[in-house]
């Protein structure tokens, strides 16, 4: 059986299996393992955790994963070719690496393994956003479904992700994202560390689920009252959240600002009140 260390580079296995990057599934392939390496220790401890990697696509970061000490990696794939790509990863690292070929929108990653779960990933850039809602979801039913989630977005969305009150990037995702955990921006990556390169540079992000109060509200509850208030956000409150307008008073909060101005805890306290 073949180790991790002397698997072929990773461009040979692209040539082998002709797996260029396909724009309509969102790939663009991180082949630096130095990169994936400094993803994978962004993580934190992987021993004793299974770790989910979405996209693995010619498998760098599934390297990276399996050296770092992972116990053991699943990874879920879309693309046929991608999965047969992996097969010499698989025979090197065993039991270790499971691979599912599915759609990741509509796999349910807490049915796949027992806790403790992290999740590490270069998301394909076309489903990012919703399998973070999706997760978030998970976190709000139940914080210890993620012990913790690592994961790759263009730039933009991953500012949105850590932008405080006041912001202009300070939207639904930033309300959402820091209820539920706590977010922090790890480090960029360059075009150029991509083949193809895109053409905006990506950002890792690390997720950590917080401890939930006994009366948070549900997560549909704070969808609501943040699609309300940034759909129109250039309002004040008083109209893009009027249906809330008892809680302004009972929380003492100006209804003349606007949605940008509400901190994360007043959108949860409206969104419960």
């Amino acid at each position: 059986m073949p180790d991790l260390d002397s698997l072929p580079p990773l461009r040979e296995v692209i040539a082998a299996h002709d797996l260029r990057a396909q724009k309509s599934l969102g790939q663009n392939f991180l082949l630096d393992l130095n990169m994936t390496d400094k993803i994978a220790r962004h993580a934190g401890d992987l021993s004793g955790a299974n770790v989910f990697e979405i996209g693995p696509g010619p498998g760098g970061l599934t390297r990276s994963l399996l050296k770092a000490g992972a116990e053991k990696v699943i990874a879920v794939e879309y693309d046929e070719r991608a999965v047969q790509a992996l097969g010499g990863l698989q025979e090197a690292a065993g039991d270790r690496l499971e691979i599912i070929h599915g759609d990741a929108l509509e796999i349910d990653l807490t049915q796949l393994s027992q806790s403790p779960r992290m999740i590490v990933a270069n998301l394909p850039y076309n489903i990012a956003t919703p399998l973070l809602i999706n997760w978030l979801r998970k976190i709000r039913n139940n914080p210890t479904n993620f012990q913790s989630m690592t994961l790759m977005f263009q730039k933009e969305v991953a500012q949105r992700l850590v932008a405080a009150p006041g912001n202009k990037t300070y939207g639904r995702l930033s309300v959402i994202a820091g209820w539920l955990c706590d977010v922090t921006m790890a480090f960029d990556l360059p075009a150029t560390a991509f083949t193809p390169p895109p053409k905006v540079t990506s950002s890792v992000v690390h997720f950590v689920p917080k401890a939930l109060a006994g009366d948070a509200p549900s997560f549909e509850a704070v969808e609501k009252i943040t699609a309300a208030a940034f759909g129109q956000r250039r309002k004040m409150i008083r109209s893009s959240l009027k249906g809330y307008k008892a809680g302004f008073a009972a929380l003492g909060i100006d209804e003349t600002i606007r949605a940008e101005e509400l901190s994360i805890e007043q959108y949860i306290q409206l969104a419960g009140s």
